[in-house]
């Protein structure tokens, strides 16, 4: 039984990794964590997302440490934010305590500390800026397309999601460019244009523009525009529903802790890729 505790448990990503987990026959969650001193503290996990009781009660992150070592999860997901991420899986690396991270908006300096921490304490993770299976599928299609069409496209990547989202552009966003300029040979920081305005002038070769797009409750839409002469070629990813990325949280959580190897992995390690 692979034991899961889960961050931001209440939350519409946490309570749904929680339903998700306890539906599968080898998975049970044994933590849930919610802020600093939360008001929650105290009170049974299932209760307060609608399943009934678990007999799990929700801890405030200031105690995340103690709790790990005396309930001793295998494995503990993060879909917080970026800061409170990092925070996170330096305390259960620590505490010997594996990770699946879906967090986005996080930053090189604070990747390189997660990755220390991870390799220093002989733990593992799967860390991924989007953990649905379509979006992975996704991400190797554009890379192969980049490859294919070369240099002689202009490249645009728009994402939208709803008015609560935090961060911009988004993970999956970034990734995507990632991968067209890796496939092209380029570097990132110096042919990403995000967003225009004024008399930017003609459009430099190799830019690879990157526009966000927020409103209403779009869950997540990514497309890669390849623009040429006379014609266009668009790679298309839409989420309908968070279940897209639920579901390769659970995917993650067994790859983790049957087939997992290396210390740290991704989405494109878990799917074969």
């Amino acid at each position: 039984m692979i034991r899961v505790a889960v961050t931001g448990c209440v939350g519409n990503m946490g309570s749904k990794i929680i339903r998700a987990v306890q539906e599968q026959d080898n998975m049970e969650v044994v933590m849930g964590i919610e802020m600093p001193n939360s008001p929650l503290a105290g009170k049974d996990l299932g209760e307060q997302i609608g399943i009934g009781k678990m007999g799990v009660n929700i801890i405030g992150s200031q105690d995340l440490k103690s709790e790990l070592e005396s309930v001793k999860p295998d494995v503990l997901v993060d879909f917080t934010i970026a800061s409170a991420a990092v925070e996170t899986v330096k305390t259960c690396a620590e505490c010997g305590v594996n990770v699946v991270v879906g967090t986005t908006g996080i930053k090189d300096d604070q990747l390189e500390i997660m990755h220390n921490a991870i390799k220093e304490n002989n733990v593992k993770a799967v860390i991924s800026p989007n953990m649905a299976t379509g979006v992975n599928v996704f991400f190797e299609i554009v890379g192969q397309v980049a490859k294919i069409l070369g240099h002689e496209y202009d490249i645009e990547i728009v994402e939208a999601h709803h008015h609560n989202k935090q961060d911009a552009p988004s993970g999956t966003a970034k990734r995507a460019a990632e991968i067209v300029a890796e496939n092209l040979e380029l570097s990132l920081d110096e042919t990403a244009c995000y967003g225009r305005e004024g008399m930017v002038g003609k459009r430099p070769k190799d830019e690879i523009g990157i526009h966000a797009v927020r409103g209403g409750d779009i869950v997540g839409d990514h497309t890669v525009m390849f623009c040429g002469d006379g014609e266009r070629i668009e790679v298309i990813h839409r989420a309908s529903t968070r279940q897209a990325f639920v579901n390769g949280v659970i995917r993650a959580l067994n790859y983790l802790m049957s087939k997992q190897e290396k210390p740290i992995a991704d989405m494109f390690d878990v799917l074969g890729l």
